[in-house]
């Protein structure tokens, strides 16, 4: 499984929003600024996020787009799976079911499944709202230094 540059903007555009979570509307603009993305590339990934409920959006001079839950309601996992689809290691294990015909004998999706299982509690474990704590320790340890 490898994260696409779409999944990793996704979840760089939501962290964004959960830094400047006030109630306010943000411009797509100053998000393409601060994360050095195409605001294009910004247009396609936050119209995905949208129609999810991920975020809303409101048009005008002071539109922009906000959180439409609180942080901690999102987790890595969550965000990464609307946009990538499953994160699943292999194909046998994308469905609810395998439907390998080779599962009850093939030793290799004992590997798959151990990883496939790490990937998830990682990724469903973490939330947006423990982004924005690691993300300010960072700009703390960078105004330090």
């Amino acid at each position: 499984m490898k994260i696409s540059t779409k999944g990793r903007y996704a979840l760089r555009l939501m962290l964004d929003l959960a830094m400047r979570d006030t109630g306010e509307y943000i411009s797509l603009r100053d998000v393409s600024s601060r994360q050095e993305i195409s605001a294009k590339y910004l247009e396609q990934i936050v119209t995905q996020l949208g129609r999810a409920g991920f975020v809303k959006s409101t048009r005008g001079p002071q539109g922009g787009y906000k959180l439409a839950k609180d942080p901690s309601e999102y987790t890595v996992g969550s965000i990464l799976r609307l946009i990538e689809g499953s994160l699943a290691p292999v194909a046998c294990l994308e469905g609810e079911n395998n439907e390998c015909p080779r599962q009850d004998c093939c030793a290799t999706l004992e590997v798959w499944k151990r990883l496939n299982d790490a990937i998830n509690q990682v990724v469903d474990t973490i939330t947006l709202a423990e982004l924005v704590q690691i993300q300010k320790q960072k700009q703390e340890l960078d105004y330090i230094i």
